[in-house]
C-alpha cells in the first residue's frame, strides 16, 4: 500500500475542490496561475481545474486585473518595492503584460518618488560610509535591488536634500 506524502493534499470530488478554491480566493486576492497550481496540488485533472477556474472568474472570486493592482500597490506601500521588482513579481505569477502595465500605472508618480526618497533616507541613515561616491554607489545599488529605475535613483541622489528630510533622528 502506497501512502501519500504529507505535502500532497488530495481532494477527491470536484465540488469539494470548488468550495476549497473559493475559500482560497476569498481571503486574499490570487492570480489565476496561483489557483491553477493549488488545484493541481490537490490532484485535480486539467479539465476540472479549468472548469473551477472559469467558475471562480464568473463568480468574481478571481479577477486578474484586480489581483495585479492589489499586488502592485501592496508591494509598493508595504515593502517599498519599485516598479521593476513589482513587474518581475507579476510576470512570475504569469499576469498578462497589459494588466501589469495597468497595475503599475495605478501607482501615483508623486507617491512613487516620495517612497524612493524615504527608502534612500532610511538606508542612508544606517550606512557608515563617509566617502560620498561610495555612499551614493551603495545607495544606488540598494535602490536598484528594491526595483527602482536607475535614472530616477540618479536624479534623487544628485540632490541629497530631497531625501535627507526623511532621515530619522
Amino acid at each position: 500500500m502506497v501512502m501519500d506524502s504529507p505535502e500532497t493534499k488530495k481532494i477527491i470530488d470536484e465540488h469539494a475542490a470548488r468550495a476549497k478554491a473559493g475559500h482560497y480566493c476569498g481571503y486574499q486576492e490570487r492570480s489565476i496561475q496561483e489557483v491553477r497550481d493549488k488545484l493541481y496540488e490537490w490532484a485535480q485533472p486539467a479539465n476540472v481545474v479549468e472548469n473551477i477556474v472559469s467558475g471562480l472568474i464568473n463568480d468574481n472570486f478571481l479577477n486578474e486585473e484586480r489581483f495585479a493592482k492589489t499586488y502592485a500597490t501592496g508591494k509598493f506601500r508595504q515593502k517599498g518595492w519599485g516598479k521593476v521588482k513589482i513587474k518581475q513579481g507579476l510576470k512570475f505569477k504569469q499576469v498578462p503584460d497589459v494588466l501589469i502595465k495597468k497595475a503599475l500605472q495605478s501607482i501615483p508618480d508623486d507617491e512613487y518618488l516620495l517612497m524612493l526618497q524615504k527608502v534612500l533616507a532610511k538606508k542612508g541613515a544606517v550606512l557608515g560610509e563617509k566617502n560620498l561616491h561610495k555612499r551614493n554607489y551603495k545607495l544606488q545599488q540598494y535602490a536598484l535591488g528594491k526595483g527602482y529605475e536607475s535614472d530616477l535613483i540618479s536624479d534623487v541622489l544628485k540632490n541629497p536634500e530631497t531625501y535627507e528630510v526623511f532621515k530619522t533622528s
